[in-house]
């Protein structure tokens, strides 16, 4: 199990402005609690021992908030003093540490994934540099879709369009560290584009489809349905 996850927490939450206005989208307000208190419920619950924040947006929020879990975890910040995209955040985090695999977590999501497994899958190969879960779902066009063979390589990402089927990035990751300090990147970037699009064919990506739910509290009508089930869930 690697039990170190990164959690991608910088996000302003423009698209949900007209109902959670002057917070990062971590600290949206579910039911009673933060977006954030269910991500750690979720992760004290999968064996996570260590979280590295990757803050920006209104940091002050999120860590005030994180530093109330420091009996459960050993939390650290990775502070970006403007934002550094995806890829950027989690390169930074990732330089300050000395964990060979960790798992990431886009702080805008909620997809309950059993994270032991997919740490398993991920050091079953050791070649293997980043191994992601994957949502099917169907008649959508907000993602991009994720293509993988019957071995579960990685082949391609698609841009977004109307699909009738497909399975997508779901935002939690297991990576071989290394990866990100081995190629050179500018200090800001997109994970998704810059390095997953970009290296698809010279690294080692591997893809596995789970079927819990998927929320992307990004979206208006998404957070209206966070409401009704992670209170449920937690």
């Amino acid at each position: 199990m690697i039990t170190t996850c990164i959690i991608l927490a910088g996000g302003l939450g423009t698209r949900l402005q007209s109902v959670v206005a002057d917070k990062p989208k971590v600290m949206a307000t579910i039911g009673e609690h933060p977006f954030l208190y269910y991500v750690f419920s979720y992760l004290q619950q999968q064996g996570v021992r260590k979280i590295v924040l990757a803050v920006s947006y209104q940091r002050e929020q999120v860590i005030a908030y994180a530093d109330t879990w420091k009996d459960l975890f050993e939390i650290q910040y990775s502070i970006e003093e403007e934002p550094l995209g995806t890829g950027g955040a989690i390169r930074k985090a990732v330089l300050g540490m000395d964990d060979e695999h960790v798992l990431i977590i886009n702080g805008d999501t909620f997809f309950p994934v059993d994270l032991n497994d997919l740490s398993h899958k991920h050091l079953h190969h050791a070649s293997t540099d980043l191994t992601i879960a994957l949502k099917p779902l169907t008649d959508f066009n907000r993602y991009g879709v994720v293509h993988v063979d019957e071995e579960n390589n990685i082949t391609a990402f698609s841009e977004k369009e109307h699909r009738a089927a497909g399975t997508i990035n779901g935002g939690i990751y297991a990576l071989r560290t290394a990866c990100l300090k081995e190629f050179i990147f500018p200090p800001k970037f997109s994970f998704e584009k810059d390095f997953m699009e970009t290296h698809v064919n010279v690294l080692f990506f591997k893809g596995y489809a789970y079927q819990d739910y998927f929320i992307d509290i990004g979206i208006p009508e998404d957070y209206a349905i966070a409401n009704e089930i992670l209170p449920a869930n937690f």
